[in-house]
C-alpha cells in the first residue's frame, strides 16, 4: 500500500504557495493604489509650481496668490471684484484669473446638495434600520442602493433638460411643494398618533413607507392646486417679477436650486447605504436594555442608537460631501456655468470640476490657463484628501468613545 504522505505534503505546499501568491498580489495591489494616488498628487504639484515662478504670464496678466483669491480692479468696473474670464477675444483685453468664484460655486453646489440629501438620507436610514419591517426593508434597501449606480450624466441630463424648464414654467408650484412637504409629513405623523388603536394597528409604523405614498400624492396635488391662488393673492400673479422687484433676486433657468435637487438625488443613496449599515450594526441588546429601563422608542433612538452609530453616520455624511464637491456632470449640465458669487439659490454658479471639464481641452498645454486648471484639480484633490482624513480621525475617536457600549459599528 502506497504512502499518501508525499502527495499530502505536495498539496499542502501548493496550498501555501497559493496563499502566499494571493497575499503578494493583494499587497502589490494595495501599494499600487497608494502609489497611483501619490503619483497624481505629485504630477499636479509639479505642473502647478511653475505657475508662480514668474509673475508676468503669457497673456499679460499677473498671477499671484493675491490675484487668484482677492478682489482685483478691472477696467470698466468701479470697485474691485472677483472674476474668472481666462479667455480673451482681442489683444486689448486682459485675462481675469480670479479663482474665488470657482471655489464659491463648488461649495455652494455641494452645500445645497447636502441640505437636500442629508436629511432625507438619514431619515430614510433611521426608519429603515429602526422601524421598517424586515420584509419591506429587504426590498426597499437594495432598490435605494442600486440608485447609486445611476450615472451622473443621466441625472444632469434630466435636471438640465426636464427639471429646469419645468421649474422655470411652474416656479410657484415648485416652491409651494418644497414648503408644503415638510409640515405635511409632520402632520401625517401627528395624525397617526391620534388615530384609534385599531386603525394604528392597520397602519403599522413599519409599513409607513407604503401607506404614506397616497398622503404624499395628496400633498403634491394640494400644492399644485394652491400655488396659483397663493401667487395671485400674495405676489400679484407674478412670483418671478415679485422676487426681482422686491428682493432683487433674478431667476436663472439653471441655478443652485436645480443643482441641489439633482445632486442631492445623486448623493442620497450613498449616504443612506452607509448610515443604514451603521445603524443596523448597533447591537439589539442596547436598544432593548434602554426600553427595558423605561425609555421610549424615540428616546432609545436619540440617546442610545444614534450615539453608538455616530462614527458610521459621520463617515456617511463626509463621503457624501466629498461626492458632492467632486461632482462634474450634474453641475456642468444644470448650473448654467456662470462664475457668480451670490447667496441666491436662483442664480447659477461655476464649479472647479465643471471648469476643468469645459476648459481643459481648449487650454494651451503649459500655458497659464492650463496650469490654473490643474491648480483647481490640485485644490479638489487636497480638499477630498482632507475631508476623508477628517472623517477617518473623527470616526476612530467616536468609535473609541462608544466602544464601552459594546459592539459599536
Amino acid at each position: 500500500m502506497s504512502d499518501p504522505s508525499p502527495s499530502l505534503h505536495l498539496r499542502q505546499r501548493l496550498r501555501r504557495g497559493r496563499d502566499r501568491l494571493a497575499t503578494a498580489l493583494i499587497t502589490v495591489g494595495g501599494i499600487g493604489v497608494i502609489a497611483a494616488l501619490l503619483a497624481i498628487g505629485v504630477f499636479l504639484v509639479v505642473e502647478v509650481v511653475p505657475l508662480f515662478w514668474s509673475t508676468p504670464t503669457d497673456t499679460g496678466a499677473e498671477v499671484s496668490w493675491q490675484a487668484l483669491w482677492l478682489p482685483q480692479s478691472y477696467e470698466g468696473y468701479d470697485v474691485a471684484r472677483h472674476r474668472w474670464q481666462p479667455t480673451v477675444t482681442s489683444p486689448e483685453e486682459r485675462a481675469q484669473y480670479g479663482m474665488t468664484p470657482l471655489v464659491w460655486g463648488t461649495l455652494k453646489a455641494a452645500a445645497w446638495a447636502l441640505v437636500i440629501a442629508v436629511p432625507l438620507a438619514l431619515g430614510a436610514a433611521i426608519h429603515s434600520a429602526m422601524f421598517m419591517s424586515r420584509r419591506l426593508r429587504s426590498r426597499i434597501k437594495p432598490t435605494l442602493e442600486l440608485m447609486e449606480a445611476l450615472p451622473g450624466v443621466v441625472i444632469g441630463f434630466i435636471a438640465g433638460l426636464v427639471l429646469a424648464p419645468w421649474v422655470e414654467r411652474h416656479l410657484a408650484e415648485a416652491l409651494t411643494l418644497l414648503l408644503l412637504l415638510p409640515p405635511g409629513l409632520l402632520l401625517a405623523g401627528g395624525l397617526w398618533t391620534r388615530l384609534p388603536a385599531p386603525l394604528r394597528r392597520g397602519l403599522p409604523l413599519g409599513w409607513a413607507g407604503l401607506w404614506l405614498v397616497p398622503w404624499l400624492l395628496l400633498l403634491v396635488a394640494a400644492a399644485l392646486a394652491l400655488a396659483p391662488w397663493l401667487e395671485v393673492g400674495g405676489f400679484g400673479g407674478d412670483l418671478r417679477g415679485w422676487l426681482e422687484t422686491r428682493l432683487g433676486l433674478e431667476y436663472a433657468s439653471r441655478n443652485a436650486m436645480i443643482v441641489g435637487l439633482a445632486m442631492g438625488f445623486a448623493v442620497m443613496p450613498s449616504v443612506y447605504a452607509l448610515a443604514e449599515d451603521a445603524l443596523s450594526g448597533v447591537p439589539d441588546s442596547l436598544g432593548e436594555g434602554a426600553q427595558a429601563m423605561g425609555a421610549t422608542r424615540w428616546q432609545t433612538l436619540w440617546k442610545v442608537v444614534l450615539p453608538a452609530a455616530s462614527p458610521g453616520v459621520f463617515s456617511a455624511v463626509m463621503i457624501g460631501a466629498g461626492r458632492a464637491v467632486g461632482e462634474t456632470m450634474i453641475v456642468l449640465m444644470a448650473s448654467g456655468n456662470t462664475a457668480l458669487m451670490t447667496l441666491s439659490p436662483f442664480d447659477g454658479m461655476r464649479s472647479m470640476a465643471a471648469s476643468i471639464a469645459i476648459e481643459l481641452p481648449e487650454a494651451a498645454f503649459g500655458g497659464t490657463h492650463y496650469r490654473l486648471l490643474l491648480l483647481a484639480a490640485l485644490a479638489l484633490f487636497v480638499f477630498t484628501f482632507l475631508v476623508n482624513t477628517l472623517a477617518e480621525v473623527v470616526r476612530v475617536r467616536l468609535r473609541r468613545r462608544y466602544r464601552r457600549l459594546g459592539g459599536a459599528p
